[in-house]
């Protein structure tokens, strides 16, 4: 059942909330966070114990007091963070964008925060079922993950198959196709699904979309562009990963920019999918490589599930190269 102001909700305590308190990101706290291998100075990071604790400010997108949430390290730990202190189940948290309650995909949280971004959260709201006739081989979306088991829409491409179903909007979690519920299934997959659904016949989609409110409520978007805008907004930034600890960074080079870029938008063009995580992974992999042959057995190794075309690594092969040389 979709939440609404008509459903009575416990109050969050007051240790969790700061009613009017101003963004002091970045601040105070304690160690499971970790500093990147070594500091300027070439020494190893202080103990865990001995380690600020990073402090972070978030609100759910649709109105709320402000929260203080700490003591996570990856996206799964951040959603239990913010369900704990607004007391709702971290399942109904479809994802979350920084310095902004708008469903403004170019500022969608993905593996990294910056130490003064401010998190507002957008929970589950309407559910709806639709029906659409595939016309064409590619439906015009582009499928994005939150990182924990939720595949939702990033972008509608305009004049698009989707793009004609005005109620599919931007922001809505896929949860089944066909009547198949496709929670906890990679995005990768879900946009795979999609493009494989025989054409010129109908399908159906269950959606649910965020949680609005009746003050945010503006026409339907197509989903933000790439943006140069960098990630984050501090001084520094949290680097959140699946496997292992979180670590604090300096802010992005132009070569990590450029290059995570430009292999987002290889990821959109020959899987469907944006995830600015997996393209950080795929740089990170890359950045020390000789060779395109050693580029992609490294690849095979950390991200094999994925099972990439040759073609396809070879042109993330391309795009880091040029990054490296400045030719973006």
């Amino acid at each position: 059942m979709p939440l609404g102001p008509w459903r009575k909700k416990n109050k969050p305590t007051k240790e969790h909330l700061v009613e009017n308190e101003e963004l002091s990101g970045g601040q105070a706290g304690a160690g499971t966070l970790s500093k990147s291998s070594m500091n300027r100075a070439g020494l190893p990071p202080p103990p865990a114990n001995l380690r600020p604790k990073l402090v972070f400010h978030t609100q759910l997108a649709h109105g709320s007091p402000t929260g203080r949430i700490e003591g996570f390290a990856n996206v799964k730990e951040l959603y239990a963070r913010i369900a704990e202190a607004f007391k709702i189940n971290p399942p109904e948290i479809l994802f979350c964008t920084l310095n902004t309650h708008k469903i403004d995909m170019d500022k969608l949280l993905g593996g990294q925060i910056g130490l003064e971004d401010f998190i507002f959260a957008h929970i589950k709201g309407r559910k709806k079922e639709v029906e659409v006739y595939k016309s064409e081989d590619a439906l015009g979306l582009t499928i994005t993950d939150n990182g924990a088991g939720y595949a939702f829409i990033k972008r509608i491409k305009e004049g698009s198959v989707v793009d004609g179903v005005k109620v599919i909007c931007v922001g809505d979690h896929v949860e089944c196709i066909n009547g198949c519920n496709i929670v906890g299934i990679r995005h990768y997959e879900v946009a795979r699904m999609l493009k494989e659904l025989p054409k010129d016949k109908f399908f159906t989609l269950s959606l649910v979309e965020p949680l609005k409110a009746f003050e945010m409520l503006e026409p339907r978007s197509k989903g933000a562009k790439p943006s140069d805008n960098k990630i984050g907004t501090g001084k520094g930034t949290l680097r959140l990963r699946s496997k292992g600890p979180a670590t604090v960074e300096e802010e992005p080079t132009e070569f990590e920019e450029n290059a995570v870029r430009k292999v987002d938008d290889l990821l959109e063009s020959y899987m469907g999918i944006r995830d600015t995580e997996l393209a950080a992974t795929m740089v990170e992999v890359g950045r020390d490589k000789n060779n395109p042959d050693e580029f992609a057995m490294a690849l095979d190794e950390t991200l094999g599930d994925f099972a990439f075309p040759d073609e396809f690594v070879f042109d993330v092969w391309g795009a880091i190269g040029d990054a490296k040389q400045g030719r973006f």
